[in-house]
Parts: structure tokens; C-alpha cells; sequence
């Protein structure tokens, strides 16, 4: 046999045994859609994440409402974790859900800032002039119709019968954070956001604290989509619970389910 023939015959071989070797699999990747109230802590989530097991997360951060409107509309998301229940009670009566991996992840609570240092606490009670306390400026809220933040304070403002002092005022913003951003930077004197937030931004201080009854339960549900197929997605979901995710949340000053 030639030689040049005998060398094809090796290497046709080699590469024959070589594509039936069974595949290494790679690192995992997952598309997380999350509340832009998660920001802080699940980027240092995402990182930890990452470091212990080599896979890939990337989140795209934006309102509730959106988020799920996104995924509905067939966006390729993996996790969904939304700032409150509505939405993603949305998402699964549109069949968008993997069956059984829904859970209540995170609990918040809401609180009134001012770009102001020197402001004073205040007691948010029925009669409290928060109008006045405004000054001609604006009073900073997400969406009150849509993103869960701005729902959460319209429910507080009205059950403290304060709503109709300030409903003309309101600076709404695509999401909490954004909110957040119109108080850090001066353009409201005053904003309605999750505590955690004021807890990122140094710029802004907490003044008054909404009780617990002047709106719903703050709950964070997270889940797996349909359209999840890599198991990073599944491992992604259940690290969110354990540890260091759950210290990282706290630290952040969400409570987390049990």
C-alpha cells in the first residue's frame, strides 16, 4: 500500500474514533429576567455564582410588569424572578412556567426617601401632609398602574387617605429603580421605594417607613420558564435559597422565605 494511502486510512481512523468519543460538556448558560430591585444583591449573587460553578448568568433587569410581558411575548429567559406576585401569576396562567418550580423567594418592605440630608423622620399616618412636605416638587414612584413598587405605594398612600393630596405630583418611572435614581439626583425631593433600594444608593435617606397593613405582602416568587432547557437554569434557581445567595439578600435587608 502507498504510503500516502496507509496515512489517510491512520487518520480516517483517528477521526472516526475521535467523533465517537461521547462530548465533554461545557460551562451552562442562563438568561435571568429579574426586578430591577434585585440589582444590588444579585449581581453579587450572579458573581458568586459563576465562581463556584463556571457557568454563565446574564440578567437583564427591568420593571415586573415588562419583564413579564417579555417572556410572554416568548423572550428566552430561563429564571424569572418577579417583585411581586401578580406578574408572575401572569406569566404562569399563560403557560410560560416550568410546572413545579415556582417559590416564594424574597420579602421587602417600602419606605419614603428624600434627596434632602437634613430632612426630618416622619410618621406616615392618616393626616400626615406629605403635600407639603413636597414643597412644589415631585414625589418619585414606579408605574402605579404596572410596576409593583408603584402599586405597593399607591396602596399605602390610599389606605392612609393620602393619596389625593399627592396623586397629582407623582413623578412615575419605569421601574423602582429608576424611581430611586430622580430622588439621588435632586429631580424629586421625595420618592416611594423598597427599603433595600435606599440601602444601595448613599445619595438618598429614609424618612418615614410604611407599616406592613397599608399594602400587600412584598413577595418576590421566582421560577423557572418553559423555555428552559440547561440544567444551569434549574441549579441558577435553587442556589438563589441557599447559601451564600440567602446571606447576600440580607445583607442587602430582604428577608428571605424559608
Amino acid at each position: 500500500m502507498p504510503r500516502h494511502v496507509a496515512f489517510l486510512c491512520v487518520r480516517s481512523a483517528l477521526i472516526a474514533g475521535m467523533l465517537a468519543l461521547p462530548l465533554r460538556a461545557g460551562a451552562g448558560e442562563v438568561m435571568v429576567f429579574a426586578a430591577a430591585s434585585l440589582k444590588t444583591a444579585l449581581d453579587q449573587v450572579k458573581a458568586a455564582f459563576e465562581k463556584q460553578t463556571g457557568d454563565s448568568v446574564a440578567i437583564s433587569y427591568a420593571g415586573s410588569s415588562v419583564l413579564a410581558k417579555q417572556i410572554i411575548e416568548g423572550a428566552p429567559a430561563d429564571v424569572f424572578i418577579s417583585a411581586s406576585s401578580e406578574w408572575m401569576d401572569a406569566v404562569e396562567k399563560a403557560g410560560d412556567l416550568a410546572p413545579g418550580t415556582r417559590r416564594d423567594l424574597l420579602g421587602n418592605t417600602l419606605v419614603l426617601i428624600a434627596h434632602d440630608p437634613q430632612a426630618q423622620p416622619i410618621a406616615l399616618a392618616e393626616g400626615t401632609d406629605l403635600a407639603a412636605l413636597l414643597g412644589g416638587g415631585k414625589l418619585a414612584m414606579g408605574l402605579v398602574d404596572s410596576v409593583p413598587a408603584g402599586q405597593y405605594g399607591k396602596q399605602a398612600l390610599t389606605r392612609l387617605g393620602l393619596w389625593d393630596s399627592v396623586r397629582g405630583s407623582i413623578a412615575q418611572a419605569d421601574n423602582v429603580r429608576a424611581a430611586l435614581a430622580l430622588v439621588a439626583t435632586g429631580e424629586a425631593p421625595l420618592g416611594i421605594v423598597y427599603a433595600t433600594d435606599a440601602a444601595a444608593e448613599p445619595r438618598v435617606h429614609v424618612i418615614g417607613r410604611f407599616a406592613p397593613d397599608t399594602h400587600d405582602p412584598i413577595t418576590y416568587p421566582a421560577a423557572l420558564t418553559g423555555r428552559a432547557a440547561d440544567p444551569a437554569g434549574r441549579a441558577f434557581l435553587d442556589a438563589l435559597s441557599r447559601e451564600p445567595a440567602a446571606g447576600l439578600f440580607r445583607e442587602q435587608g430582604f428577608t428571605v422565605a424559608d
